[in-house]
């Protein structure tokens, strides 16, 4: 069984995917200091990746305020525009597509990132979790995010226009299109549930007012660059960081139906992946795609078997990989003659370092 709707071509706004698989947007945190820059290696290890259908980037911050990871990229800075410009050239030289993500991480941020020591939010409640930074010594770890201060309704509208810029600098960097980042709890995120959000104006308390800031910035994104270069990943399952809001649902299916007037290329599902995670109900992914007619993409420790059945059952369209695709630059070739794939040899290359765990993995470059 070759799972044959996995590598058939695909079309996704103005472009044709060469199959359906695509390599999930993953952390890694190997830009060039100071300044966030996407690198050499970067470029390397995106078109060691180019066959997949679609590669999305890693999350890349949309200004030097939307930051919470060390080493993670920017698309702010002339530098950075020209650092993922070889990355796009790179992957286009060997026929492949690629998105990048845009990402504010809002309250999920640390101190260090930000003049006076306050990351930003819809309300002034801090997340429960962590973000890895690197210290004065070089070492990367795991600090509590703080307290975060309250945006003010001027404030929204600059990170409003925020993203609207960098979409215009993603593209001039030769992405073919830009995913929004909004999900796993992050600014987007933080906005649609009321577990993050206890704002009493115009972007806070009824669903309506929640959405409100998500489909503010696919507006201002699609009048940019065109709706069919947009995509946005959404988390409607996620609990942890403080994120657990019984309306969540509720809020995404709402957004998906301004998505459909707006007419974005698709909607990026980010399901829960660990062992005892809540799962996607048929009765959530049946609801989208009475919602919304673009594309569907799921991503979430996926099989190829679980892939096709949700396909066949035209419940999805699109399926991202996460982890595998580190390990096997050539997992497109791999899935479809089922050969065994390589597993991550280090977990502590994951997040920072050299090419070691990044751009060393065996594969079939003839297949790229």
């Amino acid at each position: 069984m070759t799972h044959e709707p996995l590598f058939t071509p695909y079309p996704l706004g103005d472009i044709t995917l060469s199959n359906r698989i695509v390599m999930a947007p993953m952390t890694r945190s190997r830009t060039s200091q100071p300044g966030n820059i996407p690198n050499d290696m970067m470029a390397e290890y995106y078109a060691q990746r180019a066959s997949a259908g679609l590669i999305i980037s890693e999350a890349t911050q949309i200004s030097a305020q939307g930051q919470g990871y060390s080493f993670t990229p920017g698309i702010h800075s002339a530098e950075q525009i020209q650092g993922w410009r070889s990355v796009t050239q790179a992957v286009h030289a060997q026929g492949g597509k690629m998105f990048l993500q845009l990402w504010h991480v809002g309250r999920m941020s640390h101190a260090s990132f930000h003049p006076d020591g306050l990351p930003v939010a819809p309300s002034a409640i801090a997340p429960d979790a962590q973000v890895w930074v690197v210290g004065g010594d070089g070492k990367g770890r795991m600090e509590d995010c703080p307290v975060p201060r309250a945006l003010t309704t001027n404030e929204i509208q600059s990170v409003i226009a925020d993203y609207r810029q960098a979409a215009i600098h993603a593209i001039d960097a030769g992405f073919d299109g830009v995913e929004i980042h909004g999900a796993n709890g992050y600014l987007i995120d933080q906005f649609l549930r009321q577990t993050s959000n206890q704002r009493t104006d115009e972007y806070g308390g009824s669903l309506e007012n929640r959405i409100r800031f998500a489909t503010e910035v696919v507006n201002a994104v699609s009048d940019a660059i065109g709706a069919k270069r947009v995509g946005i990943r959404l988390a409607p399952f996620i609990t942890q960081r403080g994120m657990n809001d019984p309306q969540a649902t509720d809020a995404i299916l709402l957004a998906a139906r301004y998505f459909e007037q707006t007419g974005i290329a698709y909607v990026h599902l980010a399901e829960a992946d660990w062992d005892d995670a809540p799962e996607v109900t048929p009765e959530f992914r049946q609801a989208l795609r009475e919602t919304f007619s673009g594309s569907i993409m799921v991503a979430g420790n996926y099989t190829a078997e679980k892939a096709h059945d949700l396909m066949q059952a035209g419940l999805v369209d699109l399926v991202a990989f996460g982890r595998s695709f580190l390990a096997n630059p050539d997992l497109p070739f791999r899935m479809k003659h089922q050969l065994p794939l390589n597993e991550i040899t280090d977990p502590a290359t994951l997040f920072g370092g050299n090419e070691t765990g990044y751009t060393d993995y065996a594969y079939d470059q003839s297949q790229i």
